[in-house]
């Protein structure tokens, strides 16, 4: 954040980590609030919802066994089948709901702190606190965008499953080669997917584009820095599994197993954080590298217009982006 824009091209790999550090430690206070509101509330659903599906789902199990094994009775266990699966459904339905609402939250709230410091505004939990709902349906949308994105993404990817699979006679060696190399390209793929989301989702809080004009527009500032994105995310979802494989390994050991959930979680809900603010980091290097000027100015009225001080561009249709300053006449 102490590094002057055109410093910021040159920081790579490492440098987004050590950057997204010192911001974090930098400022304990402010973070710890959004962190204790938002992300940890977002951590503990996420992992609380695997437990709770595999009950669900072992519910539904039971009852399909004892339909096919059991004769008696059989309109009652029809019954039992039928309420299990709507239990299913409606938890899935709510977690998702809830998963997104702090997942936007999070993103709302981490992306504004760190514009405020570094426009020189002063920032408080209160003020992000009011920001955080007048923002999170524009990021709703652009992530609606995004969604579609990914659809189509995985639609393509199935058919192309789907050729190799009718196409393959046998599994020979080269076959399974083949596909390995296509789920290696679909993985490159998919994580370049989500570091353009993300880099979206701050174009939507900083600037006047949202939905998929901001994902056109992160798709601009991310050219030159492509790779370096994927390895930062990449670096990221390689913690993030690692995370996972320790909750699956514990989850259900008895009292330990809920001592090593609880580790998870704080793991988890310290990497949310770290991915937020890397994500904007990330944000502040495109922009240095393709030499555009970052407007405090602008920037600053452009974060007022969220509190009512300044009317926001997004208002009044005209474009900030934070890299033509704004002339006062």
């Amino acid at each position: 954040m102490d590094k002057p824009q055109e410093e910021m091209q040159e920081v790579g790999f490492f440098g987004i980590y050590k950057e997204s550090f010192k911001t974090i430690f930098s400022w304990k206070k402010i973070f710890t609030q959004i962190t204790l509101t938002f992300i940890l509330p977002l951590s503990f659903i996420f992992l609380a919802h695997f437990i709770i599906a595999s009950i669900l789902e072992w519910r539904i199990y039971r009852a399909e066994d004892q339909i096919y094994y059991n004769n008696v009775d059989s309109k009652r266990l029809y019954h039992r089948l039928s309420t299990a699966y709507i239990g299913y459904w409606v938890f899935k339905f709510t977690y998702l709901s809830f998963l997104l609402l702090f997942s936007l939250l999070s993103t709302a709230a981490i992306v504004y702190t760190i514009a405020s410091l570094y426009s020189g505004n002063e920032v408080t939990f209160k003020k992000v606190l009011k920001i955080v709902p007048k923002v999170w349906k524009r990021l709703a949308l652009t992530f609606l965008w995004t969604y579609l994105g990914f659809f189509m993404y995985n639609v393509i990817a199935g058919v192309v499953y789907y050729i190799w699979d009718t196409t393959t006679t046998t599994y020979s060696s080269f076959a399974i080669v083949v596909l390995y190399i296509l789920l290696g390209l679909y993985c490159v793929g998919f994580i370049y997917i989500t570091a353009l989301w993300q880099l979206a989702s701050v174009v939507t809080v900083l600037e006047s584009s949202y939905g998929l004009k901001a994902i056109l527009r992160g798709n601009s500032l991310i050219k030159g820095k492509r790779w370096l994105s994927w390895f930062v995310f990449f670096g990221l979802c390689c913690i993030f599994g690692g995370i996972l494989i320790m909750f699956f390994s514990f989850a259900w050991h008895g009292f330990f197993g809920l001592m090593m959930g609880l580790l998870c979680v704080f793991l988890l809900m310290n990497l949310f954080l770290l991915g937020y603010v890397a994500q904007t980091m990330l944000y502040l290097v495109c922009k240095s590298y393709h030499r555009e000027p970052i407007d405090r100015m602008g920037l600053s009225s452009q974060l007022g217009g969220y509190l009512g001080e300044f009317e926001p561009a997004f208002k009044v249709n005209k474009d900030i982006q934070l890299g033509h300053p704004q002339v006062q006449v």
